[in-house]
C-alpha cells in the first residue's frame, strides 16, 4: 500500500521526559513513550479485558490529549485493546523536531506509530482535529484501518461556526503570542470553564472531580514553553487543510475511505456544525450516523456509554478482520432517544 513515508524499521522505548507536574493516569491505564525518528510520542494504553482482542487507536483534537479518551476506553475494553496517542506538542508528547503541525504532519506521526509498533490494522477513532487526521490516515493507508469512528470531525465547512473563528485567528502570525499576553491574568479555572462552555453541550455534566483534573492539566500545560506555539501551528494546519483541493482535499479523501465508518455529531456542537452530519454521511461510503441532539463537540466525554455502544455495534457488524466499506444496509440515523441513554463520566 502507498504511504506518506517509508515505514519505520524499529520502535525504541524511551523514558518519559521529566515534567514539573505529573500527567494524570487513571486506574487501569498505562503510559509509555515511543521514540521515532524526529519525534517522541506518549501513548496511553488501556489493555483489553482478555488476550487477543484487536487493537484500537484514539486520536484527540486541538488542545486535547489522550486523557480525552479516558471515559470511553474502559467501556470498549471488552472489544479492543486500546491505545490513545498524545499528538506531537500536545499532552505529554514534546514538539516534533521539524515543527510540522499540519494535518498531514500529524497523520504522518500516527502512521509512524502504527507502522513501528506493528499494531495495524486498528479500529481508528478520532475527535475534531483527530477526526481529520484519522480521515487522512484511512484514505492513504487503508491497510492500517479496520474501522473508522469520527466524533465531530474537523472537515472543511464553507460557513464555519462563529465559535470556530478564533481557531482560524489563532493561525495568524503573532496572534497566539498576543492572546497569551491578553489572557495572562486568567486563572486556570477560568480557562477550563471557557473551554468546557465551548466544547460541552451541557457543561453541568462535568463532575467536580472531572473539573479538578481538567484544571490540574491546564496548569501543567501552561508551564510548557511550547504550548502556544503548538496551538498556533496546529490551528494553521487546520486552516491550510481546509484550503487544499484535488486529491489532497479532506472531502475527496473521505470519499476514498474503505473502512466501515461511524460518524458521531452533537446537536449543540459550537465548533463543528451539526448540518455537516448529512454531508459527511454521504461522503463516507456505507457509513452509519449517530446524532446526539444534546451533545456538544466531545460526545465521547459527555455520552461515553452511548458512543461506546455505537462503536461496539460497528465492530461487531463489520467482522473482526473487516477492512472494506459496509453496505447500505448498515447505514442509519441513530438519533433522538439514544442521546439520553448515558451520563457523563
Amino acid at each position: 500500500m502507498s504511504s506518506t513515508e517509508p515505514p519505520e524499521t524499529r520502535t525504541a522505548a524511551a523514558p518519559l521526559p521529566s515534567r514539573t507536574r505529573a500527567v494524570r493516569v487513571a486506574d487501569g491505564e498505562e503510559l509509555r513513550s515511543v521514540a521515532l525518528p524526529g519525534l517522541t510520542l506518549t501513548v496511553r494504553a488501556r489493555p483489553g479485558n482478555r488476550p487477543g482482542l484487536p487493537p484500537a487507536l484514539y486520536v484527540h483534537g486541538l488542545a486535547g490529549s489522550s486523557q480525552n479518551w479516558s471515559a470511553l476506553m474502559p467501556l470498549l475494553a471488552d472489544h479492543v485493546d486500546g491505545e490513545a496517542v498524545d499528538l506531537p506538542g500536545f499532552g505529554d508528547s514534546p514538539p516534533p523536531d521539524d515543527s510540522n503541525y499540519s494535518v498531514t504532519g500529524h497523520a504522518r506521526a500516527v502512521i509512524r506509530l502504527l507502522d513501528s509498533g506493528g499494531r495495524g490494522p486498528v479500529h481508528l477513532i478520532g475527535n475534531s482535529l483527530g477526526g481529520a487526521i484519522a480521515t487522512r490516515v484511512a484514505a492513504v493507508r487503508p491497510d492500517l484501518v479496520r474501522t473508522l469512528t469520527l466524533v465531530s470531525p474537523a472537515l472543511p465547512e464553507l460557513r464555519a461556526q462563529r465559535n470556530a473563528w478564533p481557531t482560524a485567528l489563532l493561525a495568524l502570525p503573532g496572534v497566539s503570542s498576543l492572546f497569551s499576553r491578553l489572557t495572562r491574568d486568567w486563572t486556570p479555572e477560568q480557562r477550563v470553564r471557557g473551554v468546557m462552555t465551548l466544547c460541552y453541550g451541557d457543561p453541568g455534566r462535568v463532575t467536580d472531580e472531572g473539573f479538578r483534573h481538567a484544571v490540574e492539566e491546564m496548569e501543567r500545560r501552561l508551564e510548557l514553553p511550547y504550548f502556544w506555539d503548538a496551538m498556533a501551528r496546529s490551528s494553521r494546519g487546520i486552516v491550510d487543510a481546509y484550503t487544499l483541493g484535488g486529491q489532497h482535499g479532506l472531502w475527496r479523501q473521505a470519499e476514498r475511505v474503505l473502512a466501515p465508518t461511524l460518524l458521531v455529531y452533537g446537536g449543540r456542537d459550537q465548533l463543528v456544525s451539526f448540518r455537516m452530519a448529512r454531508k459527511a454521511a454521504a461522503a463516507f461510503r456505507g457509513s452509519r450516523l449517530l446524532t446526539l441532539p444534546d451533545a456538544g463537540h466531545v460526545a465521547m466525554m459527555e455520552y461515553p456509554e452511548t458512543v461506546a455502544q455505537a462503536i461496539r455495534e460497528l465492530i461487531e457488524d463489520s467482522g473482526a478482520g473487516a477492512g472494506s466499506g459496509g453496505g447500505d444496509e448498515n447505514s442509519g440515523d441513530n438519533s433522538g432517544d439514544n442521546s439520553g441513554d448515558s451520563g457523563g463520566s
